[in-house]
């Protein structure tokens, strides 16, 4: 932790308030979400399927509004974005506890989806426009306390159920007023470059999704966030078919984030002496789709129960470290693709895209899982993802080698 907290002393305020408000954000996440859909069964009485509604609503409205969002912070300022977030989250998060009607309860899950769209890729741009040549520790130090946050706010949250779901809402809906105000006291605006200027809206897109490198490493990333969601799908449900109780999923989430806390800036320090933004994101992939190995020859052996819930571990453990190798990188290679003017719009459709592969991914692991199993192949769905880590990472060393992930040039330079 000596290097972290020396590396997060180095920056400047604005970049050490962006990283702590990222703590904060996923504290106050994390304190009410993995609750969420046991008190919508069992205390406000819902069907399942108004259940998955709701949190299904939540999550296309931050995945289908991060394009939007991206492109307010552009247009408006990285600050704003950021406090209209946090402050959206405030009102979405309080009304999840104080209300049981199915109406008021979709316009939270929307409220609360659209808050993120707005919060995500504007801080992001603000960190990678602050850090300067320092995105790759700046993001470093930010994933640090990103992985903080998800691991102290379930904590949190189970203190806070023993006053009740209401109490546990409200108290998350505090963090984010809370980060609201200091947001609004402490974080400066960062005024406009000399030069720059504001794009159309359609001809921003135009540019975003016309940069055909951009699109095709959002395209090769795409199936790392797939990977990465499986430490919500298919680990955790591995983890319960094999016996395992609560402790044995909260375990999974355990591990990740303390490697995340203890080891991300020493990793990254030591992938940046070594390797090139690129070849240290295809070290990652590669990394991430190895991870579910263990879990190949754990199933489709038919291994005890206790050495499938220790191949499950095994692949949380490396598929985190696949995530802190690529992470900073991956952030940094983003910004300055994008150049000075349209990072968030960059940022946006990044999102956007990861949203379709999360989505993609989960229909497509969950339905190997059940198929698979009644065939006897239950280590197929395992198998896929490792090829999908590995094509993947071909994919983003193929664009290395073509210097397709070079920073974008300044318009006047590039004129």
């Amino acid at each position: 932790m000596k290097a972290t907290l020396a590396q997060f002393r180095s920056f400047d305020r604005p970049i050490r308030l962006l990283q702590i408000n990222q703590a904060g954000i996923n504290i106050g996440f994390y304190v009410l979400m993995p609750y969420l859909a046991q008190h919508l069964s069992a205390g406000a009485g819902l069907a399942a399927w108004t259940i998955g509604l709701i949190l299904g609503l939540r999550n296309a409205s931050q995945q289908g509004m991060f394009l939007i969002g991206g492109t307010l912070a552009d247009r408006l300022g990285h600050k704003p974005m950021i406090m209209a977030g946090c402050a959206l989250r405030t009102v979405g998060f309080a009304l999840f506890g104080l209300t049981t009607s199915v109406p008021l309860l979709v316009a939270a899950a929307v409220i609360t989806g659209l808050a993120g769209a707005l919060f995500n890729p504007a801080a992001r741009a603000y960190l990678a426009a602050a850090a300067g040549p320092r995105k790759v520790a700046a993001f470093a130090v930010f994933n640090v306390f990103y992985q903080g946050g998800i691991l102290l706010g379930p904590l949190l949250g189970v203190l806070l159920l023993a006053g009740g779901f209401t109490a546990v809402c409200l108290g998350a809906a505090g963090i984010f007023a809370v980060l609201t105000v200091l947001q609004g006291f402490y974080l400066p605006s960062r005024p406009r470059e000399p030069g720059q200027v504001r794009q159309p809206v359609l001809r921003a897109w135009r540019r975003a999704f016309g940069d055909r490198a951009f699109v095709s490493f959002a395209a090769s990333m795409i199936a790392s966030y797939a990977l990465s969601y499986q430490m919500y799908l298919a680990l955790p449900l591995a983890v319960q078919r094999a016996g395992g109780g609560q402790w044995a999923v909260t375990a999974l989430y355990a591990v990740s984030a303390l490697l995340g806390i203890a080891g991300q800036v020493r990793l990254t320090t030591w992938c940046g002496e070594r390797w090139s933004r690129g070849q240290a994101i295809t070290r990652g992939l590669a990394l991430m789709g190895a991870a579910f190995v263990p879990m190949v020859v754990a199933t489709q052996l038919h291994l005890p129960p206790a050495a499938t819930i220790a191949a499950a571990l095994v692949c949380a453990l490396l598929l985190g470290a696949g995530t802190l190798v690529a992470f900073p990188f991956e952030m940094a290679t983003i910004a300055d693709m994008a150049g000075e003017e349209l990072v968030g719009t960059y940022y946006g459709l990044y999102n956007l895209a990861s949203g379709a592969g999360i989505l993609a991914g989960n229909l497509l692991s969950g339905a190997l899982l059940d198929v698979a199993a009644d065939a006897g192949w239950a280590g197929l769905p395992w198998l896929s993802l490792t090829f999908a880590g590995l094509a993947s990472a071909l994919a983003v060393a193929r664009l290395e080698r073509r210097q397709a992930l070079r920073p974008r040039l300044p318009a006047a330079l590039a004129a």
